[in-house]
């Protein structure tokens, strides 16, 4: 079994191997990057030692291939239209297919931080500001960068996005897997379909390494090539998502999404059943009382779709 770290003054021990890592070679940034990555790495090690037969390992061992029908990139239009009324499910990718115990968000904001201070030639309080500033302002902090300062998306989506070692840290999810297939299977659901503000390589990545690449129909994401950049919880991006997914009637959508601000626009954008997964207490709105006035329903784990969207199975 992996060992923990052991910390002696400003000199990192592993005991597995007895490597020594001097603390005074990293930056705050460096070091916290470091904890993570080794934090899942032990925890995934774990479990290989101690659940070999695990349905998570059987899927890891032949995980499905990513293939998304729509949209057809060969001609560039959106999906054929659904059925008068046909219901859609709209997932959002990141926090919500997976745990924030992964703490990929938190690697990402680590990522987008050292871009902001190198790029930017800020110093570590001007950074976390000016992040925090265009996220809440665009809800990409990537959308004020380019607007604002001419940075190329793409070039950024290299250094973050896809610099992520998801490889490392993602495992399959065998029972969420099996709540989509129940979801699918039931003749329900017509169709359903990723919507993130991510690039599409971070989102079929993910669902690849999750063991989901298979059972959704298309994607809609935030394309870092064009600008400006639409991106929830812009009007844009769910017009967008809901062009490009072939919907016919908003009533009959389906939204689940981490974020307060996106099914808050969802709702304002008359979606039909929206759904905030909100996996912290700490992340709970502060009007949830409102809720239920706002017609938005909480779920505490994505499992709770089968209660809360019980119409479907």
């Amino acid at each position: 079994m992996s060992q923990p770290l052991v910390q002696s003054d400003s000199v990192f021990t592993s005991n597995d191997n007895n490597t020594c890592v001097n603390l005074n070679d990293y930056n705050d940034d460096d070091l916290k990057e470091r904890e993570i990555l080794i934090l899942n790495q032990q925890s995934k090690s774990q479990l290989a030692l101690s659940d070999l037969n695990s349905p998570e390992f059987q899927l890891k061992s032949n995980l499905p291939r990513v293939n998304l029908t729509f949209p057809d990139t060969s001609v560039n239009s959106p999906a054929l239209k659904m059925s008068p009324n046909g219901k859609i499910f709209f997932f959002d990718i990141d926090n919500c297919l997976y745990h924030r115990s992964t703490r990929i968000h938190d690697l990402m904001q680590i990522y987008i931080h050292r871009y902001f201070k190198k790029h930017l030639h800020l110093n570590d309080k001007e950074a976390h500001d000016l992040h925090m500033h265009y996220y809440k302002q665009y809800g990409l902090a990537l959308e004020g960068l380019v607007r604002l300062h001419k940075v190329d998306a793409m070039e950024y989506n290299k250094v973050v996005d896809d610099a992520l070692p998801l490889d490392k840290i993602l495992t399959p999810n065998p029972k969420l897997r099996n709540l989509l297939l129940d979801l699918k299977k039931s003749g329900k659901v017509e169709r359903l379909w990723l919507f993130t503000n991510a690039y599409k390589n971070h989102g079929l990545k993910v669902i690849e390494l999750l063991g989901l690449g298979d059972i959704f129909d298309g994607l809609s994401f935030c394309d870092y090539n064009n600008f400006p950049l639409i991106c929830k919880p812009m009007e844009g991006a769910f017009e967008k998502a809901f062009i490009e997914s072939g919907a016919v009637n908003k009533e009959n959508v389906y939204f689940i999404d981490d974020s307060e601000i996106n099914v808050k626009a969802a709702r304002k954008f008359d979606w039909g059943k929206v759904i905030q997964y909100v996996e912290l207490d700490s992340d709970l709105p502060e009007d949830l009382n409102a809720y239920p006035a706002l017609d938005i329903h909480i779920v505490r784990s994505i499992m709770d779709l089968r209660s809360v969207c019980s119409e479907l199975f």
